[in-house]
């Protein structure tokens, strides 16, 4: 089945059983305190559900999608990372941590940020490593199982979920386990800013993920112990950084001075490093726009060329000059200004909505005003997804909420989903910020390393 068919068969039987519409929503309060995780005391009164054929579509072409990413410093830069850091629009000091701090394969922990237009799954944005949020996302999954007509339905549809904070841990372990069997200490280390806010968080995790065998310990670049010869964190020896901070932290003035002894001990060798700089250049928006470019299209393989064809809108970087777009040549910013509202202006490298500019939302004077500051910049420009609305359970009858689909992956496989729902239909940005409400993912997998009853 698919996701709009379980769904629908979902409704009908809440309807068909006198199922209260919060029934979900009470049953998920009383059965876990979702205010200390990526929820934040709110979640949507029914999951969302995916169909096989869906999942192995979204494993295919994300898989494909990775692969495209990473091989672009080679087909585009001749192997050269720093030019492919300096194209995507980072800064010297970020280039700089990005060749310091850079990894062998890129890390295979992804989420994708995904609407889907009644048609296919079209991607967003893609975050690599290990600042991608909303890891602790089964925690719903195993409270709304408590409501029994949801059980009922998710055990007679044959449908399950990833616990992907699990899935993190077995490739935490598997990554960094030594020959001998020592289970590394991990220390998630975020920049001193955000730390004050983001530690109960960061310590409720470091809970979960120690049930789950990896000891970390949550602290932010500042409380680190870089003397010595090897990184402590409060007399206890670190193996590993489980890096939280961000690459546009980089910007920071301060940033040298809290990010450089760090990665002298990394090149030392006197502590490792996940995920690395490089991470979040691969998920950086520009590199989408060089996929997005036709000019590249022939350095693809068919398999990609189809995966990307289905999951990539238009995406260029904001620069003066001839584009191809809608199938012929048109100078970018005229053609911005003609197709502003069916444009997107975002940054390269921030997160979390920040710095986005919705055409549809501008007026035509403040639209062209942010297209002259972000020219040469680090800006793209990206097609608007006009996302198909979908049914939820509210206390007049089913409403519409638009829905953004974060979709892990753990290696190649699909790594469980989180998502963002919100009944402003205008296609705002949808985020926690903005008033979006969480809520967790049913699929029909072949297995899972949770299954539900």
């Amino acid at each position: 089945m698919s996701r709009t068919a379980l769904s629908g068969a979902y409704l009908a039987g809440m309807e068909r059983g006198g199922v209260p519409w919060d029934a979900v929503r009470k049953a998920a309060h009383a059965a876990a305190d979702l205010g200390p995780t990526s929820y934040g005391g709110r979640c949507l009164t029914r999951p969302a559900f995916l169909g096989a054929a869906e999942v192995a579509v979204l494993e295919r072409d994300l898989g494909h999608l990775h692969d495209a990413l990473t091989a672009l410093p080679d087909r585009l830069h001749g192997g050269d990372l720093g030019a492919f850091a300096r194209a995507a629009g980072m800064t010297g000091p970020q280039v700089t941590a990005v060749l310091r701090g850079s990894g062998g394969a890129p890390t295979r922990l992804t989420r994708a940020d995904l609407y889907h237009d009644g048609t296919a799954f079209r991607l967003m944005e893609l975050n690599i490593g290990s600042t991608v949020g909303g890891l602790d996302n089964a925690v719903l999954n195993t409270a709304v199982l408590t409501e029994a007509s949801l059980a009922a339905f998710v055990g007679a549809h044959g449908l399950a979920y990833v616990d992907t904070m699990a899935e993190l841990a077995r490739m935490l372990l598997a990554e960094f386990a030594t020959e001998d069997g020592h289970r590394p200490v991990f220390a998630a280390v975020d920049w001193p800013e955000s730390f004050a806010t983001l530690e109960p968080q960061l310590r409720d995790s470091a809970a979960v993920l120690g049930a789950l065998g990896v000891e970390i310990l949550p602290c932010h670049l500042g409380q680190l112990d870089l003397s010595g010869g090897r990184v402590r964190l409060d007399g206890r020896v670190i193996d590993v950084v489980y890096r939280v901070f961000m690459i546009e932290d980089l910007l920071d003035p301060a940033a040298p001075e809290l990010v450089d002894p760090l990665l002298r001990a990394v090149e030392r060798g006197q502590v490792a490093m996940f995920a690395p700089m490089d991470a979040e250049l691969y998920g950086s928006k520009a590199a989408l726009a060089m996929l997005s470019d036709e000019a590249n299209r022939h350095r693809l393989d068919p398999a990609e060329r189809d995966s990307l064809d289905r999951l990539l809108p238009w995406t260029r970087m904001v620069r003066a000059g001839t584009v191809q777009a809608g199938g012929e040549q048109v100078e970018l910013l005229d053609y911005a200004a003609a197709e502003r509202t069916e444009l997107v202006l975002k940054p390269t490298m921030m997160h979390g909505g920040l710095g986005v500019v919705l055409g549809w939302q501008a007026t035509p004077a403040d639209w062209d005003a942010a297209l002259r500051d972000a020219l040469d910049g680090p800006y793209v420009l990206q097609r608007r997804i006009r996302a198909v609305p979908e049914p939820f359970p509210a206390a007049a009858g089913p409403e519409q909420q638009l829905i953004n689909w974060g979709v892990f992956t753990v290696g190649r496989g699909y790594g469980g989903a989180i998502v963002r729902g919100s009944t402003d239909l205008g296609g705002g940005v949808l985020n926690s910020a903005g008033g979006a409400t969480l809520g967790c993912c049913f699929a029909e997998i072949p297995t899972a390393p949770e299954e539900a009853p």
